[in-house]
């Protein structure tokens, strides 16, 4: 199935909004998508019209099998083989792929790796540096993956949002499991303390489990009990969110 150009108005509506959300320079059509890429996101984005919906899709793998979990997906594939979803909202849809594009792997890895290529990493500081250096990298992809907001309390002021390790740093393997964006969680800072302390944790499904080393009275200080189920846990999440219970929840 092939899909109309898009009209004059269609194209200035996407072009509108592929500036505002990261994805600022045209490319070509190509059987009537539209293509765009942006400086921070060189992914190529790819949007069509059909049937009244949008139809987007971008050149990133990680970033469409999250979208595809929760977004109905379209009755053709791009020109270029790869899959799109159906949409009747364009702009979210491209403020959440370009989130996602910047945040999954490896994305933050390759950042890491380009920022501390030249850094001395011999003494016990020059290395307490480069972990930094990792933290504030992860800290910004967990704020971009979580849409800038704590999926519990809905709070959005950075200063009061922690990045938070499921498998915590100083076990990590690899740098490509510190910076695993699944390995991660976007807290308000109170819940980021309860949960690296091993007083809170997660089951698979989001409900949140409260340590009985945790006094009551601190449980209703924190207000956990009845908290909302933690929104937004895909399957890469799971077997990190395993080991934080295992090793770090105080069951």
């Amino acid at each position: 199935m092939t899909v109309p150009p898009l009209t004059i108005l269609e194209r200035l509506e996407a072009e509108r909004l592929t500036e505002d959300n990261g994805f600022g320079l045209p490319q070509e059509e190509v059987d009537g998508w539209r293509t765009f890429t942006g400086l921070a996101c060189p992914h190529r984005l790819w949007i069509a019209r059909l049937d009244g919906r949008w139809l987007i899709g971008l050149a990133h793998g990680g970033a469409m099998a999250d979208v595809a979990t929760d977004t109905p997906a379209a009755p053709v594939t791009r020109p270029d083989g790869g899959p799109a979803v159906a949409v009747d909202a364009l702009g979210p849809i491209i403020r959440r792929l370009f989130r996602l594009a910047r945040s999954l792997p490896t994305a933050p890895l390759d950042n890491f790796v380009a920022e501390t290529r030249t850094l001395p990493k011999t003494t016990e500081a020059e290395r307490l540096v480069v972990q930094r250096v990792g933290q504030a990298i992860f800290r910004t992809a967990l704020l971009d993956y979580w849409g800038g907001a704590c999926p519990l309390t809905g709070l959005t002021h950075p200063r009061l949002l922690r990045a938070s390790h499921m498998k915590p740093w100083a076990v990590c393997a690899t740098d490509a499991e510190r910076l695993d964006i699944h390995n991660g969680l976007l807290l308000a800072a109170h819940l980021d303390a309860a949960f690296d302390a091993g007083l809170i944790s997660f089951t698979d499904a989001g409900d949140m489990l409260v340590s009985p080393a945790l006094p009551p009275a601190d449980r209703t200080r924190l207000a956990v009990d009845g908290m909302p189920p933690l929104a937004g846990l895909k399957p890469a999440h799971l077997p990190y969110l395993a080991i934080h219970r295992a090793t770090v929840f105080q069951a």
